[in-house]
Formats: C-alpha cells, sequence, structure tokens
C-alpha cells in the first residue's frame, strides 16, 4: 500500500504561481501511475494531471494545459504539480493519487490512493 502527503498549497494572487508536492511511502513508488485532482466547492472532484511511472507520458485536462505541468521524481519518492497563470477558477483543494494500473489516466475510480488534499485559493 500506499500513503500519500500532499504540501505546497495556499493563498495566491491571480497570475501568480504555486508549486504542489506530494510524498510517497513504500517502496513501490516507481511503478505507480500518479495523477492530481481537485475539488471546488460544491463541484465533483475533477482530473487534473496526471504521468506515467516512467515519467514520459504525461496527460493533462484541458482547463490547465499550457499551465501546469506535472512531473515525478522516483528517487525522493515525490510528485509535483507546478502551476503557473493561476485564476481564481483554479481554487479548489488539491488531491494527490496513486495506481498501480489504469484503463484511462484520468479516470478518478482508477486510482486506489489518496492523499488529505491542500488548499489552494486564488485571489482576483
Amino acid at each position: 500500500q500506499v500513503q500519500l502527503v500532499e504540501s505546497g498549497g495556499g493563498l495566491v494572487q491571480a497570475g501568480g504561481s504555486l508549486r504542489l508536492s506530494c510524498a510517497a511511502s513504500g517502496r513501490t513508488f516507481s511503478s505507480y501511475v500518479m495523477g492530481w485532482f481537485r475539488q471546488a466547492p460544491g463541484k465533483e472532484r475533477e482530473f487534473v494531471a496526471a504521468i506515467s511511472w516512467s515519467g514520459g507520458s504525461t496527460y493533462y485536462a484541458d482547463s490547465v494545459k499550457g499551465r501546469f505541468t506535472i512531473s515525478r521524481d522516483n528517487a525522493k519518492n515525490t510528485l509535483y504539480l507546478q502551476m503557473n497563470s493561476l485564476k481564481p477558477e483554479d481554487t479548489a483543494v488539491y488531491y494527490c493519487a496513486a495506481a498501480g494500473q489504469v484503463g484511462a489516466m484520468y479516470r478518478i475510480s482508477d486510482y486506489n490512493y489518496w492523499g488529505q488534499g491542500t488548499q489552494v485559493t486564488v485571489s482576483s
């Protein structure tokens, strides 16, 4: 099993940047597909970005493409989400997730392990 802990959230002005981190425990980290999801108040949780175990394949939601970058450092058992040009509509709780096997990288139901979430608030 995998334990995930997010960090790096906070309050930022529109147009600013934040870098989220997700620390994963376990020797099997490198074999997991990793993803970021977010949930705004009153909304369902939605896919943001995902990355393959090797880091060679990434996938982004259209709403964040060109602004967010997902990466992973398997040696450090850490997943990252670099968020640039932030907008008020990016305000949400951001969750790190892991899956040993996925049918589609954007599917919430394919992820087995979840972090506690970290709040990102973008002010105008």
